[in-house]
């Protein structure tokens, strides 16, 4: 693999639990290449969220290095060079579609018309163009989760994380926003790893990994 835009090696990472300690990962190598789509399964607390984390910068690993096309990873790039889509989706409940998809803009500077009209024509592509005005709140979670996924490629991202992004949603619906995150990431370029249990979700990516005590198996 050539000039990967993520490269973790050995990351290691410990948890107390009561008197004791919980080695999360130990020791987890990665490399994700530009546009490319990775699944990561496992069972339940075998690190992948802990994983996800990481990759984002979210927190620190206990050992080993994380890179970023590169370089070190920087949390002053995140909002630039990532973008995130959670199980809970994470919206304002207070802004309309519109402007939770506008909060990732804020993030690197006040949003312009071209913010407006690109936030505009993500929602339009997601399926959501007649319901920019509406709240979470009236939105389906199928529909909210949409809004998430636009929110997370509002500033062109090169690499999305998605941690179990169809966790809340029927099998119908979550089908449709996995077609809909890899439609999108492969048609702008994004590199995708997506955290899932569903193996026919995973398979849909181009490869695919399997974390096991802590280590990819």
């Amino acid at each position: 693999m050539s000039n990967p835009i993520v490269t973790a090696r050995a990351l290691a990472k410990t948890f107390r639990s009561g008197d004791g300690r919980i080695e999360v990962l130990r020791g987890v190598d990665l490399d994700v290449a530009a546009g490319e789509s990775v699944s990561i399964r496992g069972e339940s607390g075998s690190g992948k969220s802990t994983l996800l984390n990481l990759l984002a910068g979210l927190d620190a690993p206990d050992a080993g290095s994380l890179a970023w096309e590169g370089a070190p990873a920087d949390a002053g790039r995140r909002a630039q060079f990532l973008g995130m889509v959670f199980q809970s989706f994470y919206l304002i409940p207070e802004l309309d579609a519109l402007q939770n998809v506008l909060m990732a803009a804020r993030m690197l500077k006040p949003p312009d018309v071209a913010e407006r009209a690109r936030a505009k024509d993500l929602l339009a592509r997601v399926g959501l163009a007649e319901r920019t005005r509406h709240l979470p709140a009236q939105l389906s979670g199928g529909e909210r989760q949409r809004v998430a996924v636009a929110r997370a490629l509002m500033n062109s991202p090169r690499l999305m994380l998605a941690d179990e992004p169809t966790g809340n949603l029927d099998e119908h619906t979550g089908e449709a926003v996995i077609a809909l995150l890899l439609g999108l990431c492969a048609e702008t370029g994004t590199a995708l790893v997506l955290v899932t249990h569903n193996a026919a979700h995973a398979a849909k990516c181009a490869r695919g990994l399997r974390l096991h005590d802590g280590r990819f198996a």
